[in-house]
């Protein structure tokens, strides 16, 4: 069970400092709790809420199979979405955005599958191969691919939303996102538009202790979700040798079936068969057969009467 968010909590670590009031949206009055010293000051109990409304939607989203794509490139958010995001083993990008990550993701998979084949290229031994200055070059564009897309390179397929660490800073990644339509997860400061956020947290963006108090509830909710769907496959491989033992019961009582209707058949046929030779016989042939038999009163009998005896 992921740890009960308290407002103390966030309090402690800052989640409640806003922007400059003369820098707020109006769209996030309904997230300010109050002005101070010319600063808003966030509703914690709103945060609250919202996070535990972002954490079931999450939590379902990681049990489903599906990826999420954190989302922070400022100084103070790199570290701490690389070692929460890579806990749960979910992409992340914390250098630049590259431009069509998600509207041109075909493009951007080309790219990884090209560092794929120069690492293949360095295990075979063709890297060897090159000239000095081939091997550089090769060396330097290996270098700039993991530094922008290695953190994404097990993402095969867009992902089931996106988290993102101040939308103002990453206007390029929300409008991405809702051209696909993949749900917004954000942490929204009061000086963002929180309208394009699907599902919004608002909080204090810039400092780290806030985005480290934030991020790690999110964790926790993915992880959990992550352990239901390993709990599900693992019930599932379980109940699978009870389903092929009934399976198995089951065509072999149909394999018998199919044998006494054949034996049924094969009888029927015998039947029928025997029937029609004697048929075909006349009385003499008759009449010696049941000789053979030893069948009595054979001089008086007729044909059907014969045939009837023989039968």
């Amino acid at each position: 069970m992921a740890k009960k968010i308290e407002v103390k909590d966030l309090l402690e670590a800052g989640v409640h400092f806003g922007h400059l009031t003369r820098k707020w949206n109006p769209n996030m009055a309904p997230y300010i709790y109050m002005e101070r010293n010319g600063i808003h000051v966030i509703n914690l109990y709103k945060t609250a809420a919202k996070l535990e409304e972002a954490q079931e939607a999450l939590k379902k989203i990681a049990a489903s199979g599906r990826k999420i794509l954190f989302v922070a490139t400022k100084k103070q958010a790199k570290d701490i979405v690389a070692e929460k995001a890579g806990s749960v083993n979910m992409p992340y990008i914390t250098e630049r955005w590259p431009g069509g990550m998600l509207t041109n993701f075909v493009t951007i998979r080309k790219a990884v599958k090209k560092m794929a084949s120069i690492d293949r290229m360095k295990k075979d031994g063709t890297f060897n191969t090159l000239s000095k200055k081939e091997r550089l070059q090769v060396d330097r564009l290996r270098a700039k691919l993991e530094k922008n897309l290695g953190s994404i390179s097990d993402m095969t397929r867009l992902p089931g939303a996106i988290f993102i660490v101040d939308t103002m800073r990453e206007h390029i990644a929300v409008k991405e996102a809702l051209k696909l339509n993949i749900p917004i997860f954000a942490m929204v400061d009061t000086n963002s538009d929180p309208k394009p956020i699907d599902y919004i947290i608002p909080s204090n963006d810039d400092a780290s202790k806030s985005i480290n108090a934030v991020l790690g509830f999110v964790a926790e909710a993915i992880q959990e979700g992550l352990s239901e769907r390993k709990a599900d496959k693992e019930t599932a491989i379980e109940d699978a040798p009870s389903t092929e033992v009934a399976t198995s019961v089951q065509e072999e009582v149909t394999v018998q079936e199919e044998v006494t209707v054949q034996e049924e058949v094969t009888v029927q046929e015998e039947v029928t068969t025997t029937s029609d030779d004697l048929t075909s016989k006349t009385v003499a042939e008759l009449k010696d057969l049941a000789k053979e038999k030893g069948i009595s009163g054979i001089s008086a009998m007729k044909k059907s009467e014969l045939i009837e005896a023989l039968s």
